[in-house]
């Protein structure tokens, strides 16, 4: 649609010149030539030396992610299938199994083109910084020390650089995910590598420092220095100790040896950005101000959001240790497949939350919503546990759902799954969705195979989670499925075993529960916009307002003001103004939301009250209730003691036209489909991989 387009070119515009503006930021042109003019023309007794960064570095961000939700909820409202790009080519996977993981052709370019942006900028700093450094020289001060000094502070300016985009990836409900096509799962990496290189030049930045004061200028002392007039380098400090715990926690074999102990020191970031910004000074603050203002708004809204207690139905528990938690939901709530929610159990840790991929399709279930959980940690466990006992209610707390960019999958003539272990979770969500498409006229279905692995026969239970427990249509003539199945680790099937069995459980409603709601209502992203432009607007209002009568009548009068309050009164400003603008948006739609819930909050949910033996398992044990159970079992071949020879299953797609491959379980499996689909025999294969080991 044309308003689409003019859309997307505004956006586009606004973020090159916001680009261009960084690109800027280092050379001498912008520093003794365009600083002067726009100093003239923007600093004024109500902003001060936050004026320029402002507006060149905050206000276009906050317009895109602002006008974001506009174009976004209009997108939503049209209703439409997302098709096939044009440019999808460069979406194939370019490098695969490096350090980096499965790398697109498209994020390797950016990738080089952000390196080049770091190269260039830390060029232009120490190009500059050399020729000013003459006037800060110490007296007897020889010229290599005063470049080594130049260069440690240099490589903190480029830092800077990374932060401004590191809080982007991690802010689950922005608008700005969605705008590039980023789903929460597949941006996780790219905090990763900001922070990874953030970290490096911190670092470096640092130990030139502590290095330069204890050998060259023999100034150790000024490590616990908390100047009134200028930077703090006792907070730098402070932020350094910090940022070391969470780096060397964050690391893949720390981090999944012991993950509580990553959990818990990673969320000590706030600390570590409050020292952050003392250390850096209002005019720096301004640079990375987006990111950190869109975090936290998102991040109030999820506290607000995980208030509220979800009534959990029902469960179901699959003899290999897989849990099905049903939930209710609001019927209004509309989500794509393969959709992300957060959930958090007080009785096992009020602090953890943990993500899992929804099997529910919104469509076709619209009074609950499902996810599936594998037992592979403490966690999953004590949950695992917890659920066979007695216990008829359970408190649960939710965020979420986060839907992914698109459906465009959906689009395609054939579509190929391929799973590993409980990586089938997401593609539970994506067939029901197929279910439900197939008994819609207007619908594309796309033919579906589904190559699934498991290690162990009991493993075959998670393909009777493919169908939902209420809500199954009796016609699904039109759907074309395929499921091959492997178990790797048995040669044959074995005898019967009455432990095979899922244990379906019923919770009894709690007057303080309420199903799950989209957290600011139908409208979501309009009222979303509606926080970014009134909570950043009324900051700009307060910020002017104290700077004009609080901070300026002492610098007129030739007095200081201590360097750091002004950044307090920043952090204050921001944290009240996203606090108000925020809660206000979320209690008016709590209160229209309110009676929707009321009437949906007695509901009763169907749920079968007996244990059932896996027609998967053992087909011939059982009569078999509906015509989609038979039609999926009849669909099934179930390969003892073998793998799927993936090469030979994706060489056969590569005849047909449109191919999504979709892949989802363990490095090896989502790397070894990834080569695959890179060679130049699968052009007409999309790839795209799903998983949360990052």
């Amino acid at each position: 649609m044309k308003y689409r387009a003019a859309w997307q070119i505004f956006l586009l515009v606004v973020f090159v010149g916001y680009i261009f503006m960084w690109i800027m930021l280092p050379t001498k042109t912008y520093s003794t030539s365009w600083t002067p003019k726009l100093e003239h023309h923007l600093k004024s007794t109500y902003f001060r030396e936050q004026s320029i960064n402002l507006v060149l570095f905050s206000f276009p961000m906050m317009l895109i992610a602002a006008l974001g939700c506009v174009y976004l909820h209009l997108h939503k409202a049209s209703n439409s299938d997302s098709k096939r790009s044009y440019y999808e080519w460069l979406k194939r996977p370019a490098v695969v199994n490096a350090p980096l993981g499965i790398v697109s052709f498209v994020e390797l370019t950016f990738a080089a083109m952000f390196i080049a942006l770091l190269i260039w900028s830390l060029a232009n700093y120490l190009h500059v910084g050399f020729k000013t450094m003459l006037i800060y020289m110490n007296p007897g001060e020889k010229m290599w020390q005063a470049k080594f000094n130049t260069v440690a502070l240099m490589l903190a300016y480029v830092g800077n650089t990374c932060m401004a985009f590191l809080f982007f990836p991690v802010t689950r409900g922005s608008s700005i995910l969605p705008l590039v096509g980023l789903t929460l799962e597949s941006s996780i990496k790219y905090h990763i590598w900001l922070g990874h290189v953030s970290t490096v030049l911190f670092v470096a930045h640092s130990l030139g420092y502590i290095i330069y004061w204890a050998t060259m200028s023999h100034e150790i002392y000024l490590m616990l220095e908390w100047s009134s007039t200028y930077l703090s380098n006792l907070a730098g400090v402070i932020a350094f100790v910090l940022l070391m715990g969470i780096w060397i926690t964050s690391f893949e074999r720390f981090r999944r040896k012991m993950f509580e102990l990553f959990f818990y020191v990673h969320n000590l970031y706030i600390i570590y950005i409050f020292f952050y910004m003392l250390h850096v000074g209002v005019a720096f603050l301004c640079l990375i101000l987006p990111g950190i203002f869109l975090f936290l708004i998102d991040r109030y809204l999820r506290f607000l959001q995980s208030k509220r207690r979800t009534r959990l139905v029902s469960s179901r528990l699959l003899p290999n240790g897989t849990i099905e938690l049903n939930f209710a939901k609001n019927p209004g709530l509309a989500y794509n497949p393969s959709s992300t929610l957060f959930v958090n159990v007080p009785s096992i840790c009020k602090l953890q939350w943990h993500p899992f991929t929804i099997s529910s399709s919104s469509n076709l279930e619209t009074d609950n919503l499902s996810v599936i959980i594998k037992t592979q940690g403490n966690w999953t466990q004590k949950l695992y546990k917890q659920l066979s006992t007695s216990l008829d209610h359970l408190q649960v707390s939710t965020e979420g759902p986060y839907e992914p960019a698109s459906n465009h999958f959906l689009s395609r003539d054939s579509l190929v799954m391929i799973s590993g272990g409980s990586g089938i979770t997401p593609f539970i969500s994506i067939i029901r969705e197929i279910i439900f498409r197939s008994t819609q006229s207007n619908k594309k279905v796309p033919k579906v195979l589904l190559v699934a692995a498991f290690k162990n026969t009991t493993d075959l239970t998670m393909l009777d989670l493919l169908l939902p427990l209420s809500g199954i249509p009796t016609d699904i003539s039109k759907l074309q499925i395929q499921i091959e199945a492997y178990v790797t680790q048995e040669h044959e099937r074995p005898l019967k075993d009455s432990k095979n069995q899922i244990q379906t459980k019923l919770f009894k409603p709690n007057p303080s529960d309420s199903p799950i709601s989209a957290v600011l209502g139908k409208n979501g992203w309009l009222w979303l916009g509606a926080i970014i432009s009134s909570s950043f607007f009324m900051f700009l209002l307060l910020l002017g307002f104290v700077t004009r009568y609080q901070i300026y009548p002492v610098e007129q009068r030739k007095e200081n003001y201590h360097y750091s309050y002004k950044i307090l009164w920043d952090m204050f400003l921001v944290c009240v103004s996203v606090f108000v603008a925020t809660s206000a948006v979320f209690l008016w739609q709590k209160r229209k939301l309110s009676v929707d819930q009321k009437q949906i909050k007695n509901v009763d949910f169907y749920t079968p009250t007996k244990m059932s033996p896996s027609s998967w398992l053992s087909p011939s044990d059982r009569e078999l209730e509906s015509l989609p159970h038979q039609s999926l079992v009849q669909s099934t071949t179930v390969h003892y003691g073998a793998r799927p020879d993936l090469k030979s299953i994706l060489d056969d797609r590569c005849k047909e036209s449109e191919v999504g491959v979709l892949v989802s379980g363990p490095k090896s499996l989502r790397n070894g489909v990834a080569k695959i689909c890179a060679s130049g025999s699968a052009k007409n294969l999309s790839f795209e991989a799903m998983s949360f080991t990052w």
